[in-house]
């Protein structure tokens, strides 16, 4: 069986963490990535964050893994030609420069197409075309442009960004998507073309459910799913909402046993109608399955508060895996909490190949993230990330040059 993505070829220009996450996807579906890195330096990432002296960092494992290394200058002349050769005859350029960098390089998008005129030119910037287009931007700093901070957190508290990287990791994944859209499209027309995904673009996107508040809010002046009601005290924008689902399920995080001294013993719990009366039976208030103030989801909405306190005092006499394991046999939707020590041990992330362990020539073992999604015929093998230059030798034979060639690009410093 082969890979979704067997026969295409990436120049990967990409670092940190955005463009990295996009190239190691497409990786992982069988894309032959050839990260292009500046000799004698890499990815800025092999060395920040370390915890081993003299290994790349956990930070550029995780975000590499399954591709195939190359150093090059491209300010070298001969190491500008060695890119021209590569760009020829490889199928997609991925980067996440700075705007303009790649335009200072000599590689604008008019002289690639004349280079290759299949070539996709796939880039991460911070904003899209207008005003702050020249601006960058980092993964914070995308959260808070595209409306995520603003809605996140309690709204007695100042603007919270969240631990996902939303901004970084979200947008490498709109990128992909654009990517191979663009591929699909080749096999029609022929030609490449350009793929850009900004961050505020790819974070709002993710957002797209506060926007759809904002014009509620705009025309009712109240959501009533949020726990600012029922004393009405909304602004003339969306708030933050605490912990409330922000859809037509009421949730929240409760306590579960143990939440003193455990600082993830904690369970979502989600007072789904259907379920209703199943919830009223399990915490012991039989009353509220037809007590007009409670029997309807809109009748609740005003008692938010006082229903989860009372179903808090019922998971807080049990582990949070006690009362989803109770709650699960109900039928009633619930999560725990779970940190990132119980996530690096579940074995059934393991088996799913969701994390994998990973043996590294110089750092040993380590844990990683393993591709998200799974395609029944395309299976993907998770491969440690490469050594700085690698594969330079490797790839440039591969591209027509012989070993006197390899070793004279050596010698220029092109290599």
């Amino acid at each position: 069986m082969g890979k979704a993505l067997d026969g295409v070829r990436i120049l990967d220009f990409t670092h940190v963490q955005s463009g990295p996450t996009c190239t190691q996807l497409l990786a992982w579906f069988g894309a032959d990535v050839i990260k292009v890195e500046r000799a004698g330096a890499g990815d800025v990432t092999r060395e920040q964050l370390r915890d081993i002296p003299d290994a790349d960092s956990l930070y550029f494992t995780m975000l590499n893994g399954n591709k195939r290394s190359v150093t090059l200058d491209t300010k070298n002349p001969q190491g500008k030609r060695v890119l021209e050769r590569m760009i020829r005859e490889c199928d997609v350029l991925v980067e996440n420069f700075a705007p303009g960098a790649m335009e200072r390089m000599g590689f604008s998008w008019e002289h690639i197409q004349t280079l290759n005129p299949r070539m996709i030119v796939a880039s991460v910037k911070g904003f899209g075309p207008g005003p702050y287009e020249d601006c960058k931007v980092y993964e914070n700093v995308a959260q808070c442009v595209g409306g995520a901070a603003s809605t996140t957190g309690f709204d007695d508290g100042p603007p919270v960004v969240s631990g996902a990287q939303i901004g970084d990791s979200g947008t490498g994944l709109h990128l992909a998507l654009g990517i191979v859209t663009a591929l699909y499209q080749r096999t029609h027309t022929g030609r490449g073309q350009k793929v850009l995904a900004a961050m505020q673009d790819g974070v709002l996107n993710l957002c797209r459910v506060k926007l759809r508040d904002q014009q509620r809010l705009d025309r009712d002046g109240v959501m009533k799913e949020y726990p600012q009601y029922p004393n009405e005290s909304f602004g003339d924008a969306v708030p933050r909402a605490g912990n409330a689902s922000g859809g037509g399920q009421p949730g929240w995080i409760l306590k579960c046993k143990g939440w003193e001294t455990d600082p993830n013993a904690y369970i979502y719990f989600i007072a789904q109608a259907p379920v209703w009366d199943r919830i009223c039976k399990l915490i012991g208030r039989e009353e509220w399955i037809d007590d007009p103030l409670y029997a309807t989801a809109s009748a609740r909405l005003p008692h938010l508060k006082e229903i989860f306190a009372e179903i808090e005092r019922w998971t807080m006499h049990r582990t949070k895996f006690e009362a989803m394991a109770v709650l699960n046999r109900q039928n009633i939707p619930c999560g725990p909490i779970l940190s990132m020590k119980e996530i690096a041990a579940d074995e059934s992330l393991r088996d799913t190949g969701t994390i994998v362990e990973v043996d590294h020539p110089v750092r040993g073992k380590y844990l990683t993230v393993g591709n998200p999604i799974k395609l029944s015929d395309s299976p993907t093998e998770v491969t440690r990330s490469p050594l700085l230059g690698e594969h330079t030798d490797e790839v440039l034979a591969e591209f027509g040059y012989s070993a006197t060639d390899i070793r004279s690009l050596r010698a220029s410093g092109a290599i």
